[in-house]
């Protein structure tokens, strides 16, 4: 059963609600809704505290709106929490948590009324587009003539139709519309040296200069080596990048006269592609920026309260008038009787051909992490990850004994603890695990049961079945070119995961 009876009836009770609402509020009425939703990048601009680069652009939406310090992912990698975020709902609930499941003859749908977000929006008027904001620029800020329709990335069966177009220009006269732009972030930076270096020659020519990865400053279990060093300098410089894109769909907004009626949303889909970033529950990969703009929001206004991704399609539902569906997990932030949430939730699963279950819960003070698969390593084997220069590096100066205890316990460990406890407010890189701390026992118990009831409340998936597995992966397979040195390292991965699941590991 895909939910409990009281998740049926919310189904039911939303529904018509929305319905209800369409009829109420002429389409022509409501503002304008656009969301910058940027590839593989932390909280690393200006206005969140970043110092070796400027972010203006951004950081000049956030002094004219509302920057949000505690904002989280439900899912720490591209499709599952994009699939989360066009939801309104945790990834878990709706069985969208395995990384880039339900491509192919395995296919997965939505559970009872639950819809995307465009869907509810164009059926009640809105023009629903996807792109890059930019007449004439793509995803990556480059030069196209041939516009196309943004990243999806969704595991779920949807309906193209849910999109009018990949731009608002497109829409009728007076039409409100509803506009991601899908923006390539910290893909920007390649996986090799060389790529990196390429990407710095043209941050030189757009931007005028590169960042120096000597004056870049790591998280303290990543070694301060050149490869290292220059990898994250090249992030940095992505995000520069980034906040230039964002100033010219702003500038763009304002040229045509679009921008005061219009509400915007900037955040990422999650934390830096790293070995402790992007796919995993720390800071590093769950922590992003997410700033609200536009019609009815406060300028210059701080929150720290603890919100989740998620949240940002019941701010959308309520902007345009329509009441939020009771099936949508996601809570409106601007209500004028909204209550701050007291713990928010991720979950990390399948990644690739890396089978694995993670699930956290974090309040005000701690953050618990949950490995349901200890005896497999952090950096698992995994095609993605490991073709990275800076992963691969990293393997090197272990193996060579070059690298610190912290980077040895931290990374290369061969087991995982089954629970870790993080005083995340003061421990910014989670280092130190309170879980065996007789001081907090009573704080690790208490989150614990916490996590357990969320398991249970939000009907949580878990884990693929083999069977399951086994389907994915030919999924995969099928989209990748035989006889490559990916295809061969993906089908050998993914025997070493299947024995682990016989063995029970």
């Amino acid at each position: 059963m895909f939910f409990s009876s009281v998740f049926r009836v919310l189904f039911l009770i939303g529904s018509l609600l929305v319905a209800g609402s369409q009829q109420a509020v002429s389409a022509e009425d409501r503002p304008n809704l656009l969301w910058f939703v940027v590839d593989d990048m932390s909280a690393n601009f200006s206005c969140y505290g970043e110092t070796l680069i400027s972010t203006p652009h951004v950081d000049a939406l956030a002094a004219g709106g509302m920057r949000f310090t505690r904002a989280f992912v439900t899912a720490p990698v591209c499709s599952s929490s994009r699939s989360a975020m066009i939801a309104g709902m945790y990834q878990t609930s709706i069985g969208a948590h395995h990384h880039r499941s339900g491509r192919g003859k395995h296919r997965i749908q939505l559970p009872g009324e639950v819809e995307p977000l465009p869907a509810l929006l164009h059926k009640a008027g809105y023009f629903t587009c996807i792109g890059s904001g930019l007449e004439g620029l793509d995803h990556r800020s480059l030069p196209t003539k041939k516009p196309r329709r943004g990243k999806t990335d969704y595991n779920f069966d949807w309906d193209e139709a849910i999109y009018d177009s990949h731009d608002w220009a497109d829409r009728a006269e007076g039409q409100p519309f509803f506009m991601q732009v899908q923006l390539h972030g910290g893909k920007l930076r390649g996986d090799s040296e060389q790529a990196n270096a390429a990407f710095a020659d043209r941050v030189v020519v757009e931007l005028g200069s590169a960042t120096d990865p000597d004056n870049v400053t790591l998280p303290p279990y990543y070694p301060r080596d050149p490869v290292l060093l220059a990898d994250w300098a090249a992030y940095l410089d992505s995000v520069r990048l980034t906040d230039w894109h964002v100033g010219e769909v702003i500038a763009r907004l304002e040229k045509e006269g679009l921008l005061e009626n219009t509400l915007v949303i900037f955040m990422t889909d999650h934390g830096i592609s790293h070995a402790r970033g992007k796919q995993f529950l720390y800071d590093e990969g769950a922590h992003i920026p997410f700033i609200v703009s536009g019609p009815g929001v406060g300028a210059g206004v701080v929150r720290e309260d603890l919100i989740e991704h998620i949240d940002m399609a019941a701010i959308s539902l309520v902007a345009a008038g329509l009441e939020v569906p009771g099936w949508m997990q996601g809570r409106d932030l601007l209500a004028a009787d909204y209550a701050a949430r007291e713990a928010v939730f991720g979950a990390r699963d399948r990644c690739g051909e890396a089978a694995d279950r993670i699930r956290s819960v974090r309040t005000a003070t701690h953050l618990y992490i949950r490995h349901f698969h200890p005896a497999r390593p952090h950096l698992m084997p995994n095609d993605y990850k490991d073709s990275k220069a800076i992963i691969r590096r990293l393997r090197e100066l272990e193996a060579a004994g070059e690298v610190s205890d912290l980077t040895r316990d931290l990374l290369f460990a061969p087991v995982r603890p089954a629970e870790e406890l993080y005083a995340w407010t003061t421990d910014r890189w989670q280092t130190v695990n309170l879980a065996s701390d007789p001081a907090s026992a009573e704080v690790l118990k208490t989150l614990s049961r916490r996590l357990d009831d969320w398991i249970s409340e939000t009907g949580d998936r878990g884990d693929e079945s083999p069977g399951v597995y086994d389907l994915e992966i030919a999924d995969e397979l099928a989209v990748i070119k035989a006889g490559t040195p990916r295809h061969e390292t993906f089908s050998k991965n993914a025997e070493i995961y299947r024995q682990w699941m016989k063995e029970g590991k």
